[in-house]
Order: C-alpha cells, then structure tokens, then sequence
C-alpha cells in the first residue's frame, strides 16, 4: 500500500476511538431481544469496527451484505458525512427490523435501506455502490456454497468498485473461540476459511487484493482482505 493510503486511512482511525464507537451503540434502543441487543451494543469490543470504517473514508455509497441489525452501517451514516448512499441486506428479517429501528434517525438525512434477501441471490442493486463489506459473513455460508457465493458478488459488483472482506482465521488456534461464540449465539459452529484460502477464493474469482492484513482481538482472529473489481 503506498504512502498516500496509509496517511489517508491513519487520518479517520485517529478522529474515531473505539470508545466513541462503544458508546454510540450503546445508546441505540431497537426495542430487540436480549441477544440483539448485546450484539448491537458491544460487538465493537471483539469486531475491529474502527479500522473497517476507513475504507469508507471519502466515499458516498456503502453496501452491507450481511449487516445484522444494521449497527455497522449506522456507524458509517453517523461518522462519515461523504456517505449519503447505505444498503444493508440481511437473510433474517427480524434483524433487518432491528436495523430499520435502530437508523430511524437518518429518515429524511440520508438514503439507508435495509432488505431481506435469501442468503443466495445477491441483489442487483449492489451494482450502485462503491464499497461493499463483507463482515464474518462468510463462515455462515455452507462451505458448498462459497466459491458461488463469491463469484456472484464479483459478478455483481460494479467495475472499479471495493470490497472489504473481513473473517476469522482457521488457521489461527484461536479459532475455536470463534466457534464457541457461534454456538452460543446463533446455535451453529462456523465454516471459517483460513486467510490464505479467503484469499484464494477472492482472486480466483477475478478480484485483485490491494491490501491484507491480520488482527487479533482478545481471543478472535480476524483476518482483512481489500480487493478491487
């Protein structure tokens, strides 16, 4: 990565803390169940929110395959003024509920919509955005169906677009702890893909990677790839 991206991105993680992060969730009510709850206010404790949010840095649409209960695409709405553009889509539509309860307060701001999708045809609008997020959704999808999975997001895409693809290491010990999470809440162990094999995927499916990196969180191995249509 050169010179010029470094200081671009290092310029919103020194505006952002992970404090200010915390504490902004924190005070979103949903009126979700208790687990939702939990995740929408403290995930930023084990997920690194802070350093995902950079690569939003400057731009003006922002997709979120995957998005939960919408918290993460909050965050960009609430801490990036250039973004005016959001999409979420999410297979389980009480978390797109969460999500529409939880960014009420940018109705009228900003255009932020979130959608039910089946968890295997990616909508035709992901066409319109600049960046697109991929985060711990992937080892969620059966491990039968990732390579396709992968490939019609590349598909999908527009030409020139980014996508930030962020997962748990398999390869990392520490991966076991990630399981342990799963199971307990959302009932299912994951399919997580090893940072090389991640890697792999993305560029045998026509993506070009500009920048990967790896970082642990307390127990949770993370691993970032930033690829390039």
């Amino acid at each position: 990565m050169d010179s010029f991206l470094c200081i671009h991105h290092l310029s919103l993680l020194s505006m952002i803390s992970n404090s200010q992060i915390i504490k902004y969730l924190s005070e979103k009510n949903a009126h979700a169940g208790f687990i939702d709850t939990l995740k929408i206010k403290y995930r930023p404790i084990i997920c690194p929110f802070d350093r995902l949010l950079k690569y939003a840095e400057n731009a003006k649409s922002v997709y979120d395959i995957g998005c939960g209960s919408g918290q993460f695409l909050s965050l960009v709405a609430e801490f990036i003024p250039s973004v005016t553009q959001l999409e979420g889509i999410e297979i389980d539509e009480r978390l797109v509920k969460n999500a529409q309860a939880i960014n009420e307060t940018f109705k009228g701001k900003k255009s932020l919509v979130f959608k039910t999708f089946d968890g295997n045809s990616i909508p035709e609008s992901i066409a319109d955005y600049e960046i697109v997020y991929l985060i711990d959704v992937m080892h969620h999808v059966p491990k039968n169906k990732q390579e396709k999975f992968v490939h019609e997001i590349y598909q999908k895409m527009s030409k020139d677009s980014i996508l930030v693809f962020k997962d748990i290491n398999l390869a990392h010990p520490f991966v076991i702890f990630n399981k342990l999470h799963d199971l307990v809440f959302s009932g299912e162990t994951g399919r997580e893909l090893s940072f090389t094999r991640a890697s792999e995927l993305l560029q045998q499916a026509g993506f070009q990677v500009i920048e990967s990196f790896k970082q642990t969180v307390y127990m949770y191995p993370h691993y970032f790839i930033i690829c390039k249509k």
